[in-house]
Parts: structure tokens; C-alpha cells; sequence
């Protein structure tokens, strides 16, 4: 009897102590961050416009509105988040080695990126466009690509800058410069007809200089922007989820609006009554 006894007793505590490894690892990345009243995010402080230091010395940004977005989600309060600065190659082993619980940080989502973390759902759209400056030689897109070889577009240098061009512009000049403040001085002294630049960046150049610069109106080179955590946690990346569709999409929406208003200069379009249209 004893012996029985003492039996079940070693099998009670080992259940129980299974059953508190099991509550412990399940309760994740969302747990921990609640309990420890702040959102950790890895972000960027040198790309306007989203991710940068303002005249003040505080880091603003699209990116920076997005990750408090999910922190209002976690504490309806944006300011709990701690962001820790880091920079482009260190998004992802950031991420792995849990330093930071997500990063947002302009991060184009790649099936290569996709087997080292989880992506969360898109929260913009990235392409190329071509700056100009207003009053210039050519209005538009179509005037561009009309003038063939006369056009010259300044890039920024990289092994692939000139076939992006031709890309759009099949006969244009391509010419490369180190930084992207040279490619936009070439533009502004005219020695560049047309800047090829992210399609976000124009939109904030255009916000910033008022009148001074114009769209040629054609995009393309499509990138999808969006944050990512950590591998095998549903939970986690389901909660980041629900906080930046409903951004998008539902309650939150206003936020996402006014950031993406003072960022980029334009009104993403409302989410649609009735039917949920993301789902088409």
C-alpha cells in the first residue's frame, strides 16, 4: 500500500511539474512582453522618411508609428516600447537571438528572409519612381520615355541601378552616384532630367518642398515592406497581426491614416463597408 502510495505520488509530481514546463512554454513572446510592460522593437534612425531623428533629437518615422501601433495594441499606450537602434544586417540576427521582439525597419519580405523569421502582414508598398524637378524639360512619364537617349536619370550606385532604369526607361542615360544626396543635387542643378528614388521617398520630398518637385506618374519594382519576429511562436505573430490589419483596415485605421497623411503627403483610401475587401 505504501509502495503504492508513494507511486502515485511521484507520478502526481511529475505530472505536475510537466504541466508547469508546458503553462511556462506556452506562455511566449506575448506574455513576456506583457509582463514586462514594454515593447522591445529594433528600428533604424538615418532613412527618412521612416525611420529618423528630428530637430529635437526624437526618433519619428512611418516605421516608428508602426511599431507604436502594436505597442497601443499590447498597453493602449504607445510609449511603452523601448526601440533599440541597429543597423540593416543586424535586423534578422536580432531577431533570432531575441535582443529585440520585433523589428520594424523598412524590411522587404524575400522567400530567402522567410526561412530565417516570421513576417507579419504587409504595411506598405514599395516601388521606384522618377522625380522631377516642376518646370522642368519633361512633365511626365510619357515625355521621358518619348525622349529616348537625351533623358539622363540619376540613381543611386548599385549593381543593379542601371537595369532598373532601363526598365523604365529603356534608351535613357543612366548616372550613378555614391549617395543619395548626390543623386537629388544632380537632379536639382539639372545636370539629371529625372531621379529613379523609392516611391516613398518622392512622396516625402514632394510633402517637405512644397511645389518644388513632381511625380512623372509611373511606378514600378514592387518591394513588400513588413516587420518580423521570431520563428515558432503562432501567438506572437497572430497578435502582431491583428494590431496592424486593424490599422489598416478596422478600428485603429485613424492611426495608421494620420501617420501615412504626415509622412507621405496622401490619404491611403478608407477600408471599404460590408464585404472585407483585403479578402478578394
Amino acid at each position: 500500500m505504501r509502495a503504492t502510495a508513494l507511486k502515485v505520488a511521484a507520478g502526481l509530481g511529475a505530472l505536475s511539474l510537466v504541466l508547469s514546463f508546458t503553462q511556462t512554454a506556452s506562455a511566449g513572446k506575448l506574455q513576456d512582453v506583457l509582463s514586462r510592460g514594454k515593447l522591445v522593437v529594433g528600428t533604424g534612425s538615418t532613412n527618412p522618411p521612416w525611420h529618423f531623428r528630428d530637430e529635437s533629437g526624437e526618433l519619428v518615422g512611418f516605421d516608428i508609428d508602426v511599431a507604436k501601433i502594436v505597442a497601443k495594441g499590447l498597453f493602449d499606450d504607445e510609449t511603452k516600447i523601448e526601440f533599440v537602434n541597429q543597423a540593416s544586417d543586424a535586423r534578422i540576427p536580432n531577431i533570432v537571438t531575441d535582443k529585440v521582439d520585433i523589428s520594424c525597419q523598412f524590411i522587404t519580405v524575400t522567400a530567402a528572409r522567410a526561412q530565417q523569421v516570421a513576417f507579419t502582414v504587409p504595411y506598405y508598398r514599395e516601388g521606384v519612381s522618377l522625380m522631377m524637378v516642376a518646370g522642368g524639360k519633361y512633365p511626365d512619364y510619357a515625355a521621358l520615355k518619348a525622349a529616348g537617349n537625351a533623358v539622363t536619370v540619376s540613381v543611386l550606385q548599385n549593381v543593379f541601378a542601371e537595369g532598373m532604369v532601363h526598365a523604365a526607361l529603356p534608351e535613357a542615360k543612366v548616372d550613378q552616384f555614391e549617395s543619395v544626396d548626390l543623386m537629388y543635387q544632380a537632379l536639382n542643378s539639372g545636370r539629371a532630367d529625372a531621379a529613379a528614388t523609392d516611391t516613398s521617398s518622392l512622396a516625402y520630398y514632394m510633402k517637405q518642398n512644397e511645389g518644388r518637385y513632381v511625380d512623372s506618374g509611373f511606378s514600378w519594382n514592387p518591394q513588400t515592406y513588413s516587420c518580423i519576429v521570431k520563428q515558432g511562436d503562432p501567438d506572437w505573430l497572430n497578435f502582431v497581426n491583428i494590431a496592424l490589419r486593424e490599422s489598416m483596415t478596422g478600428t485603429t485605421f485613424p492611426q495608421y491614416k494620420a501617420s501615412y497623411e504626415k509622412w507621405f503627403g496622401t490619404s491611403p483610401s478608407d477600408p471599404t463597408i460590408g464585404f472585407p475587401a483585403e479578402f478578394r
